[in-house]
């Protein structure tokens, strides 16, 4: 699916860019990828588990755009990638009135207003395509990411135990988030 573009303002002035991603950043991506999962743990994978090539990279952004369930923004700043989020649609029966969300933004970008307007983005493409229910997960301990959710209206409703082990091998909870829409 596509996105069409949007300029949206940050809370420190500056303009950011929400739009659909393009082959061509395939590179930038992985960079991004690569940032972004080494400035926190609460990431689902580390940075040298990022090892698609630039060309697959691109290749997974172009199939994102072609896609019929899925959609992915792109938030970039001076041209450079901030952060990205997507929606996943199910297209089977008893399922699709379901929605999956995630987001990444780089630490740099944090308390910027990226992640509220990406969400924001996300729910109104949800209610156009009469979605009833949001859902997202996220690893026990990201507060930053809590209080995001639960300011947009998100609620706990499940848990899943030692889902996430660490190199160092402390384990961590996954917590399971929904929003009636």
């Amino acid at each position: 699916m596509r996105y069409e573009t949007k300029i949206i303002a940050l809370k420190n002035g500056q303009e950011a860019v929400l739009r659909s991603p393009c082959k061509s950043e395939g590179a930038q991506m992985m960079e991004f990828l690569k940032t972004l999962s080494s400035e926190t743990e609460f990431i689902l994978r580390y940075p040298e588990e990022c090892t698609e090539t630039a060309e697959q990279e691109a290749e997974f952004l172009e199939g994102m755009n072609q896609s019929q369930t899925s959609l992915m923004i792109v938030c970039t700043v001076d041209g450079k990638i901030a952060g990205n989020c997507q929606i996943s649609f199910s297209n089977r029966i008893k399922t699709r009135h379901r929605a999956t969300l995630a987001v990444g933004i780089l630490k740099e970008y944090w308390g910027l207003g990226i992640g509220t307007a990406m969400f924001t983005e996300l729910e109104r493409i949800a209610r156009e395509k009469e979605i009833l229910q949001l859902e997202l997960d996220y690893i026990d301990g990201n507060e930053r990411g809590k209080r995001l959710y639960e300011k947009l209206g998100f609620v706990r409703v499940a848990e899943h135990p030692d889902a996430i082990r660490l190199k160092d091998g402390t384990m961590r909870k996954i917590i399971s988030m929904i929003k009636k829409l």
